[in-house]
């Protein structure tokens, strides 16, 4: 069902923007108002199959003989216009999913940080000459572009995450068919309109379509003229997109969920721990982050006096209208994510947790997918609530009483994405950072990144890297030249 009276937001094929072939649309809520404010296209097969066409035919376009340095101007350019247009992309992002406005405006200058250096990447990657063993045969390598670039996006940072996949595809030569979730197109669809008013884009090199997994997700990510998926999102999903690819045998890059932890030793600074637990899992997102470090191991010694501060830091903060410039969390994305939350709190506190703060709807916030800063002290890692993702401002804390065991509860997961450190002791955290099995790891800080930076995890935290000077041979492949120079 559509309503006519509420905003509409286009797809994009070939360099043209349209409405849905289908004619199906869907509604978005704002999870601050729960009031509908604009309908996406709810694309069908025939959707999907213009879009890879469109990008496939761009391969060999002028795309493919525009040169590389070329190639990165686009990028640049982008990230050039990003800044005066920080204010609108971040107001569909707050609008879409309920993101802290003043979290969502900074982070376009984070954004504007990948496509530059992707952009400044475009000529400097290359392939590579080595010695063969035959006489008068010479061989070297050169790397080309993988194909069409199929980039499906989740709803709780996207610009960010749609930048560490659009950046380096393009670098590298490829072309791309975008899938926002339909939880938040909206971003992504203007940043991309951003592209094409600012760049010399050819058409057909950029595509983006909207629209539910079934069918827009499964056709796009199993048809056979797609070569590679780049996906974040969670597990689950990530199996089904393997699935998928089953039929066209495309390359993957996975970047999932974690259940992440954060050591805290009896030597830490202890300010400076508190802080960095509630940045890491409260603060912007509302804990809808992958790298949310939801696990707080606290020494023994100090846990009582950890665990103390902490509560006291997570009333402090201000929940309510991510707009408002005194809001530290705004809502949560969606209803299911709330009553998910609520649930497993619930669930918790009868398998023995203590809830020492938190787990319901904020008191005066009535209307909006709010959920209160939540801490559980939990007495061991055997409640389900330690292994599963919430992705929500809830985070559990259990103490142990030496470095080995640490280790082994930190390790206790099936995820593997995010760690931090906090100790004085320089010698445990380089032990840490090489016992702990977690692909990105914070020591003393948390939530820092950078372009050049790869990010990625172990286990069911997904596979490949996205980001740093990796992430352009994940997009790239070699070939091999040999030459015989005895003629």
């Amino acid at each position: 069902m559509s309503d006519s009276n509420l905003r509409r937001f286009q797809i994009l094929i070939n360099g043209e923007w349209r409405d849905p072939a289908s004619g199906q649309w869907i509604t978005s809520i704002n999870p601050a108002t729960e009031q509908a404010w604009c309908e996406i296209p709810n694309c069908q097969q025939d959707d999907v199959d213009a879009a890879v066409e469109a990008a496939h035919a761009a391969l060999d376009g002028p795309w493919s003989q525009m040169p590389a340095v070329d190639r990165g101007r686009v990028l640049t350019r982008l990230a050039e216009a990003l800044p005066d247009n920080a204010a609108r992309l971040a107001e569909l992002e707050v609008s879409d999913a309920g993101k802290n406005m003043t979290e969502s405006t900074n982070f376009m200058k984070f954004c504007a940080g990948f496509f530059k250096f992707y952009g400044e990447m475009a000529d400097k990657f290359s392939g590579s000459t080595f010695t063969t063993p035959f006489p008068g045969i010479q061989a070297y390598t050169h790397r080309v572009p993988v194909g069409v670039v199929a980039a499906v996006i989740p709803w709780n940072n996207p610009l960010w995450l749609l930048s560490m996949k659009l950046g380096p595809a393009l670098a590298g030569g490829n072309t791309c068919v975008i899938k926002p979730s339909e939880i938040c197109a909206t971003p992504i669809i203007e940043i991309v309109r951003l592209m094409h008013e600012v760049a010399d884009i050819p058409p057909g090199v950029v595509n983006i379509v909207t629209g539910e997994g079934e069918p827009c997700g499964r056709v796009l990510t199993s048809h056979p003229k797609v070569s590679k998926v780049a996906f974040t999102g969670g597990p689950a999903t990530a199996r089904h997109i393997v699935a998928n690819t089953a039929n066209n045998l495309a390359e993957t890059t996975l970047e999932l969920g974690g259940k992440s932890p954060v050591l805290v030793f009896e030597d830490a600074d202890m300010d400076n721990a508190v802080q960095n637990v509630i940045a890491g899992v409260f603060a912007g997102s509302s804990g809808q982050s992958c790298v949310a470090g939801s696990r707080a191991l606290v020494q023994r010694s100090i846990y009582d006096e950890f665990l103390g501060r902490l509560v006291e830091a997570a009333e402090a903060l201000k929940v309510g209208d991510p707009r408002s410039p005194d809001s530290q969390m705004g809502p949560l994305a969606t209803l299911a994510q709330v009553e998910r939350c609520e649930s497993a709190v619930a669930t918790a506190v009868e398998a023995g947790a203590l809830l020492k703060t938190g787990g319901r709807r904020p008191p005066g916030l009535d209307t909006g997918y709010y959920f209160e800063p939540t801490i559980l002290a939990i007495p061991d890692q055997s409640l389900e609530i330690a292994h599963t993702e919430l992705f929500g401002p809830v985070v559990v804390v259990l103490p142990f009483d030496d470095e080995e065991e640490a280790i082994r509860l930190a390790n206790d997961t099936e995820f593997g994405l995010a760690a931090g450190f906090f100790t004085t002791n320089l010698g445990r955290a380089m032990r840490l950072t090489k016992a702990v099995r977690a692909g990105i790891q914070w020591i003393n800080t948390y939530r820092l990144g950078a372009p050049m930076a790869p990010i990625g995890g172990f286990g069911e935290s997904g596979k490949s890297r996205e980001g740093g000077i990796e992430a352009i041979n994940e997009y790239t492949k070699p070939i091999t030249v040999w030459i015989n120079t005895n003629v």
